[in-house]
């Protein structure tokens, strides 16, 4: 898994999908781009990976692509139109882009991360741990009482969420 940060400004939600698209198709590498106000760290995007693969080896996915499911690990939810939350909107737009090719990881994900540095971001600069913090505790429904408990760790209680999607099916 490589991860590409930086920022983008999207005139057309669909248009800019369909690039991320055609970078995916010709690298073969699974692509997705988040919103980096909701990213807590490589490691929740890792996560998210991992519980995606799981879930397509067991037969157990929600979504048909590889891409979304990870979306949907990644946001703690089931549904995709909650979990696009996670994704970009119109406007300015600072992004992680995960990039992770299970089949050839090296050289479709150098060759995907580079068409994304390249075609995709307006400017490449680091956006991974500039979450927005109290965006993050409403999203994933994150309060007082449970941020105590884990000594102010919001990063354990995301990946709880993302872990706990499992469970709730």
């Amino acid at each position: 898994m490589k991860l590409v940060e930086g920022t983008v400004a999207v005139d057309d939600v669909d248009a800019f999908v369909a690039e991320i698209d055609e970078v995916a198709a010709a690298t073969g590498a699974t692509v997705q781009v988040f919103d980096a106000r909701y990213v807590v760290s490589e490691r929740h995007l890792e996560r998210a990976v991992e519980l995606a693969d799981r879930a397509f080896d067991r037969g157990e996915n929600v979504a048909r692509e590889r891409a979304v499911e990870i979306l949907l690990y990644a946001a703690g939810r089931r549904q995709i139109t909650d979990a696009l939350e996670l994704g970009v909107s119109a406007g300015e737009n600072r992004v992680v882009v995960l990039v992770d090719a299970a089949e050839t990881p090296s050289t479709s994900e150098e060759r995907a991360a580079a068409s994304i540095r390249d075609r995709v971001l307006d400017d490449v600069e680091a956006t991974l741990g500039d979450y927005d913090t109290e965006r993050v505790r409403e999203y994933f429904d994150v309060g007082d009482a449970e941020l105590d408990v884990v000594d102010g760790d919001l990063e354990a209680l995301v990946l709880e969420r993302v872990a706990l999607l499992v469970v709730e099916k």
